[in-house]
């Protein structure tokens, strides 16, 4: 189909839906549109790959991803405004990466007497530089780069050590087991389909885990490479840095991660750059998360609450998912910090109330 033609037929319905208040809409006026409309990346990403999902289902909240790397350059203007507007940043500035000095961390656990904190968390999003993202993508891309991200995670050693079990051909047994471990993705997510997401299922996707099943590598998810350290308990530290470990071992062992000025690491959708930083912890706080004030709390804290299965979940038995809400303008080790920070003002307001 002429990319320009086919743009146009979603342009189309996204100003016709007067019900839609996605980031796409308001921030994809005909200005922009017009300049945008039959522009094409590197990596052949289109318009139409970028706004598809967010014009399918016009109930959307952001609606926008990157066809590619190059898309945050090509479709800057539309992905820029979307950017400074999901993460509430006037500039794109983010700094270098820095995870700070993993041998002078000045916290461990957070919670050393186990009563509030279930599971702690940390996981970042990367993308291959030389790769688009899902709608770009054929077959034989996402095979090629499954067999360099697996050769790069065979060389991981100690407690990084694993097994990669590709999605293709993976027994029943196997996927129930690593579903009620809370480790298997879906291809569930209409949002995710209409955008690309899910071209060729399964091929080219896995998952690699460590031995501990502390350590967790999502190939060919939604983004290219999600890193995951996890474990029970509120030992913050051990989980961040096991999680840098493994990264700066990835860069060493042949990975070339997509970066742009100003914008830092890129995934597939622009909710998450920069960092791509998200540490978490499953907190038992029934007082608190009662009280009418739990969000305010959390938003002075820049921390974010949820339910313990994900976005838009309720809370299981007043366990709650507490994370880092900014990922943009900041670097990792302060990214940590805030989560840290607004964790530990959780527990001594949740004991306050008597929890």
């Amino acid at each position: 189909m002429d990319p320009c033609a086919e743009v146009e037929r979603l342009y189309r319905k996204l100003i016709g839906a007067t019900e839609s208040h996605s980031l796409l809409k308001k921030h994809l006026t005909n200005n922009i549109y017009t300049r945008l409309k039959c522009l094409k990346t590197k990596f052949n990403g289109t318009l139409a790959d970028c706004i598809r999902s967010g014009c399918e289902n016009t109930d959307s909240g952001v609606g926008v991803y990157a066809s590619d790397p190059d898309a945050y350059t090509v479709f800057a203007p539309l992905l820029d405004a979307v950017i400074k507007d999901y993460h509430k940043v006037s500039e794109l500035n983010h700094p270098n990466p820095d995870f700070g000095d993993v041998d002078k961390l000045d916290f461990g656990d957070l919670d050393p007497e186990g009563n509030l904190i279930v599971s702690t968390r940390v996981r970042v999003g990367r993308s291959h530089d030389s790769y688009g993202f899902p709608p770009v993508l054929k077959l034989e891309d996402r095979v090629e780069m499954e067999k360099k991200t697996v050769e790069a995670l065979n060389k991981l050693e100690g407690e990084l050590k694993g097994t990669y079990y590709p999605l293709t051909g993976m027994t029943k047994e196997t996927q129930k087991q690593l579903t009620d471990d809370h480790f298997l993705f879906n291809d569930s997510d209409r949002f995710l389909r209409a955008a690309g997401g899910y071209n060729d299922w399964p091929t080219g996707r896995g998952i690699f885990f460590n031995d501990n099943k502390t350590f967790l590598v999502w190939v060919n998810e939604e983004d290219h490479l999600r890193f995951i350290s996890m474990q029970k308990g509120g030992n913050l530290k051990e989980v961040y840095v096991r999680l840098v470990k493994a990264i700066k071992a990835l860069e060493s062992s042949g990975l070339s991660f997509a970066k742009r000025e100003g914008l830092g690491y890129l995934t597939f959708c622009p909710s998450n750059l920069g960092t791509t930083l998200r540490a978490s912890v499953h907190i038992k706080i029934p007082k608190l998360s009662q009280t009418p004030d739990f969000k305010a709390f959390c938003d002075k804290y820049n921390i974010q609450a949820r339910g313990i299965h994900g976005e838009h979940t309720e809370s299981v038995g007043g366990v709650y998912d507490i994370s880092n809400k900014r990922r943009l303008g900041l670097t990792e080790i302060q990214a940590i910090q805030e989560m840290r920070r607004g964790v530990e003002a959780v527990i001594a307001e949740e004991k306050k109330l008597g929890g």
